[in-house]
């Protein structure tokens, strides 16, 4: 391994004060940060809203995000579709880059299975306003196909990152907060996977917060975690 590191943090949700904080700063020449969904700054197509892009796509490290429930897909989905690092990813802009679902990426010798998606809980509010994307639900096409990806890796990647985390995992959180168990099909389909894949860790940030929940499980949100 060389002296490149790979960083995961959480839903950025667009928000300008991320790319100023302390966690932030960390990232050197060479780094990659990856975003475990809602990156937010592929929006409503502001202004400001290209000028980030434009930040980011020119720094000296890597950004790459799996989308969440608050990215404009049918912006992602127009930018051109390559191969980096082993895996299909949209090309936003220079080193600003989407991780398309289902694919594994090895990164400074660590490999990587992303898949993205969600389902909005405020769905019925953003529909009228055009900021909802139908595709932000994985099909049954995409989930074989990712189910496929790691059949054919053996059913072993060092490191899962995902949006939205499995159907147990989840539903400890949301139970322990005194919530309502609300999970969906994507929650679903990670269980299986996490019952069939070998993996280190799981990271997954739709839930808000910092948080080791499991051994194998990780909840981020501010933190850029290194990958030692």
């Amino acid at each position: 391994m060389g002296d490149f590191t790979v960083y995961i943090t959480g839903d950025m949700h667009g928000d300008i004060e991320r790319l100023y904080s302390k966690e932030f700063r960390k990232l050197k020449k060479g780094d990659t940060l990856i975003v475990c969904g809602d990156f937010g700054y592929i929006f409503d197509g502001s202004d400001l809203e290209k000028k980030v892009i434009k930040y980011l796509s020119t720094r000296k490290f890597v950004t790459a995000f799996v989308e969440g429930t608050h990215d404009n897909l049918d912006t992602i989905n127009r930018s051109r579709v390559t191969v980096w690092k082993g895996g299909k990813v949209h090309r936003i802009k220079g080193n600003l880059l989407h991780l398309m679902r289902g694919q594994i990426f090895n990164i400074e010798n660590h490999t990587f299975f992303t898949f993205g998606g969600g389902e909005s809980i405020d769905k019925d509010m953003r529909v009228p306003t055009g900021l909802w994307w139908r595709e932000e639900e994985p099909t049954p096409n995409e989930m074989a196909d990712g189910a496929r990806i790691l059949d054919d890796a053996g059913c072993m990647v060092d490191y899962m990152i995902t949006h939205e985390p499995p159907s147990l995992v989840k539903s400890a959180i949301l139970l322990r907060n005194g919530d309502a168990d609300r999970v969906n099909k994507i929650n679903g389909y990670f269980e299986e996977l996490s019952r069939s894949v070998k993996y280190k860790q799981w990271f997954f940030g739709s839930m808000h917060f910092d948080k080791q929940i499991t051994d194998h499980h990780t909840c981020v949100f501010q933190k850029c975690i290194p990958i030692e």
